[in-house]
């Protein structure tokens, strides 16, 4: 089947950047984390990246201008709507989640009426009980205005509109603290709130050597469409309702808004927020499209402790004759707009439905603060797969397997 054009297109841009820059397929993937193979796949034009952080990153380690980035901005655009238009449609789980919806609406439409006769009854009773009452007060009042005290009046009615003057004058700045409080991201805001002195992006849908991960899915192997590629992964996800079995790949990538001046990132922290039993769901091993030997160093956290860390890791690179190191960088790290960084995390549990979110603590200059990453305003969600029925889909036959049909019983 022929590659879409806009395809085409972006993978000629890409192949152009990577032979300008000279650098191996090894070598580029480390610096983006992601596997030789999955870089060779963008500039041949077998699949597209699914976030244009990667995309962008690759053009600033090769060296691109700012029309060149934004030409490649756009061949990736046009490229990822030809991707969604090509995926497979998942329309299995839209029937089942509409009905559901509609369900709760009507329940607090009878509480309505029920409260409304209420306020009748009780309107009707005080109503003769406060006829006598303003008669007796009209005849003392005017016998206490007609007094000589209007000069004082005059006065003490100057002195509350300057009091009244005073307190919003003095209102405002008991008022700034407060700003620092909602935006922990910058702590001396003396007016508006300034934007962060950076960007940051995630990537949450990332498999291990780009076969490597599992979901838990609560359907049946029949009721389960095809493994898709990586880039396709969170359209899957998504229309399954999957959730990360075992591990969780998050991939952080941090770049500063000036060239000049930059950010210091101190440390990476863990909140898990939830935790309950792994669901009794069917596991799913994804098996397509595996290829390259370059694990990323990266930062590996315990979810089943009961208070995680984010400990660095050495990574490993077996693409070539001899399989080398790669050494881990423990906080801090500096980040500007001509040199970004990326932070790859590996959450792990074995016995959890963990919820979790990271904060991440930076500075610049005399600015400082903390900002929460979440998966789209969401808590990150993996579980664990221990005694789950495993299945690996089967390309031959077209169907999901058992894990011991398929030979991982692991």
């Amino acid at each position: 089947m022929p590659k879409d054009t806009a395809v085409e297109e972006f993978a000629r841009l890409v192949r152009a950047l990577k032979a300008r820059d000279g650098r191996s397929y090894e070598a580029l993937g480390r610096r983006l984390s992601v596997s030789a193979s999955t870089l060779h796949r963008y500039c041949s034009g077998a699949t597209v990246p699914e976030e244009y952080a990667v995309v962008d990153r690759l053009a600033l380690l090769c060296g691109a201008d700012e029309e060149e980035r934004r030409a490649l901005e756009t061949a990736w655009t046009e490229a990822d709507r030809a991707r969604r238009r090509a995926a497979p449609p998942v329309p299995t789980p839209a029937p089942t989640s509409v009905p559901s919806a509609p369900e709760p609406k009507p329940e607090p439409e009878p509480s309505a009426p029920v409260s409304s006769p209420d306020p009748e009854p009780t309107a009707p009773e005080p109503s003769p009980a406060p006829e006598p009452a303003p008669a007796a007060p009209e005849a003392p009042r005017p016998r206490r205005t007609p007094s000589l005290p209007a000069p004082l009046l005059v006065t003490a009615a100057v002195a509350l509109v300057v009091l009244a003057l005073a307190a919003a004058l003095l209102g405002h700045p008991s008022r700034t603290p407060s700003a620092p409080t909602t935006a922990p991201t910058s702590s001396p805001s003396p007016g508006k709130e300034q934007p962060l002195p950076f960007t940051w992006t995630i990537g949450s849908q990332l498999w291990q050597g780009d076969c490597g991960h599992t979901y838990l899915v609560d359907r049946a192997p029949r009721a389960v469409a095809p493994p898709p590629v990586t880039a396709d992964a969170r359209a899957w996800a998504g229309a399954h309702g999957a959730v990360h079995g075992g591990e969780t790949l998050v991939r952080v990538t941090v770049q500063g808004r000036s060239p000049s001046t930059a950010v210091v990132l101190h440390a990476l922290h863990v909140r898990v927020v939830g935790r309950a039993a792994p669901p009794p769901w069917d596991a799913y091993r994804m098996g397509e499209g595996c290829g390259g030997a370059v694990t990323p160093r990266h930062f590996a956290v315990d979810l089943d402790r009961p208070r995680p860390l984010a400990r660095p890791v050495d990574g490993h690179d077996a693409s070539g004759a001899e399989s080398r190191t790669i050494p881990a960088v423990s906080f801090p790290y500096k980040v500007t707009a001509s040199d970004p960084e990326e932070l790859l995390v590996s959450a792990r549990t074995a016995g959890c439905d963990c919820r979790w979110y990271l904060e991440l603590e930076w500075s610049s200059g005399d600015r400082s603060g903390t900002v929460r990453i979440t998966d789209g305003g969401k808590p990150f969600r993996t579980s664990g797969i221990a005694g789950r029925p495993a299945y690996a889909y089967d390309t031959v036959e077209g169907r999901w397997i058992t894990a011991a049909e398929s030979g991982q019983s692991g």
